[in-house]
């Protein structure tokens, strides 16, 4: 075997040239990647034992591939399908590895039938999708710039980047955001952008989840378990978009992955990564934000924006508090829509009917603040509105949909919750 595949290994410079030209266009700074991750090769399993890094592992394959080290690539692919048996794309590599032993091979799966052609596709393009998040890993102290402010109850957050097929998640802390761990994912067939029910496209926006759903008490199909997110949220509904059944979950249990795009909209884990993220949030309270992708900013930046949603909020409460009507519809635009299809004029009546006349004092507490993903020119906050006007109290929690008209920041929809 050894002498074997010393005389073979030439081919495997033939070979990563062609995984540079098929899979990833842009695999020049492999070596790189490789470096960057290799302290990351062991990560934490759902058992407490250690577990391969899949991601890390495919790209040491690939350097040493670029290398002509033919014989490390063989052993690091055994490692990888040893770990992973049900990992296809992983068992795809090690056979052109050992059809090297026989022939000449330049092509990536060589070894399927032109009747496998599709199936083919869809692991090359999971290996583009996942070598491209590893090289493109969001450099220390970026900040993801959807995520302006958590409430310090919510410890972690996760985004979804679907032009990436990448997972991240985010841990809070002291409202500094520290990012915990990144993971391949698939999402719907048909892309982003959910508008209908049986479209097979993953929404795009900010979700929460609902529930935990065991694995027991599903089919084999979800894996481990599901966490349905709160599709359609308020925004969805108010510009009619439907559907429901959107969860981060699992694969069968004769799986590993799935293809980046081939879910029915959900948004679909490894299983080992599934259950590390369902250890780690917070029913109710962990956001999900899907976003076609995700930028990331400097800490100054984030800042700044952080620093002018809090404003617009707080302009708005001491415009509430003048009880000035002129001052108060300011804060809105013209477009501002209800669910119910008033208009701001009548909306704004009903929201007066029950005041006794008196001077308010309102406090906000609980505040977050998002980018809204798929328009960069809107925020979305939610808090907690503590009005005293006399001797009545109340309290009730709010959100607020605002988007930058012109140069003017305005609320366009706004809903209790």
């Amino acid at each position: 075997m050894t002498s074997g595949l010393r005389k073979n290994s030439r081919q495997a410079g033939a070979f990563f040239l062609f995984l540079c030209l098929t899979i990833l266009p842009f695999i020049t700074s492999v070596a790189n990647a490789a470096t960057k991750m290799r302290s990351s090769r062991i990560i934490p399993a759902e058992s407490g034992a250690a577990s391969v890094n899949p991601d890390m592992l495919l790209i040491e394959v690939y350097q040493n591939l670029s290398e002509n080290k033919l014989q490390l690539a063989q052993t690091k692919i055994d490692e990888l399908t040893e770990a992973y048996p049900n990992f296809q794309l992983a068992q795809l590599i090690k056979g052109d590895l050992l059809l090297m032993h026989t022939r000449p091979v330049t092509s990536f799966g060589a070894g399927f039938s032109a009747a496998q052609g599709e199936k083919l596709k869809e692991l090359r393009d999971e290996a583009a999708a996942r070598i491209h998040a590893f090289r493109e890993k969001p450099a220390p102290g970026l900040i993801p710039r959807p995520v302006l402010q958590l409430r310090d109850d919510q410890k972690q957050v996760i985004l979804v980047d679907a032009k990436k097929s990448r997972l991240y998640l985010y841990e809070n802390d002291a409202g500094q955001l520290k990012l915990l761990s990144d993971h391949y994912v698939s999402h719907g067939k048909f892309g982003i952008n959910k508008f209908k029910e049986g479209d097979q496209k993953t929404p795009i926006g900010v979700y929460y989840i609902t529930s935990h759903l065991s694995g027991s008490k599903l089919p084999d199909f979800y894996g481990p378990g599901a966490l349905p997110l709160n599709y359609p949220n308020d925004w969805d509904k108010v510009n009619g978009r439907g559907g429901s059944g959107i969860w981060l979950h699992g694969v069968p249990s004769t799986s590993f992955s799935r293809p980046p795009l081939a879910s029915d909209g959900c948004v679909v884990l490894t299983n080992p990564d599934f259950l590390k993220i369902a250890a780690s949030v917070d029913i109710g309270k962990t956001p999900v934000i899907i976003a076609e992708q995700i930028e990331f900013i400097h800490a100054a930046k984030a800042n700044a924006e952080k620093q002018l949603a809090n404003k617009l909020l707080e302009d708005w409460r001491l415009d509430l508090e003048s009880q000035n009507m002129n001052r108060i519809l300011a804060n809105y635009s013209r477009n501002f829509k209800t669910m119910q299809g008033d208009t701001l004029n009548s909306w704004f009546i009903k929201q007066k009917t029950g005041s006794d006349g008196g001077t308010p004092v309102i406090r906000l507490r609980d505040i977050t603040h998002f980018r809204y993903p798929g328009n960069d020119e809107m925020i979305v906050s939610t808090f907690t509105q503590e009005t005293l006007s006399g001797k009545i109290k109340s309290s009730n929690r709010k959100r607020q949909y605002w988007i930058k008209e012109a140069s003017k920041w305005r609320i366009i929809f706004e809903i209790n919750v």
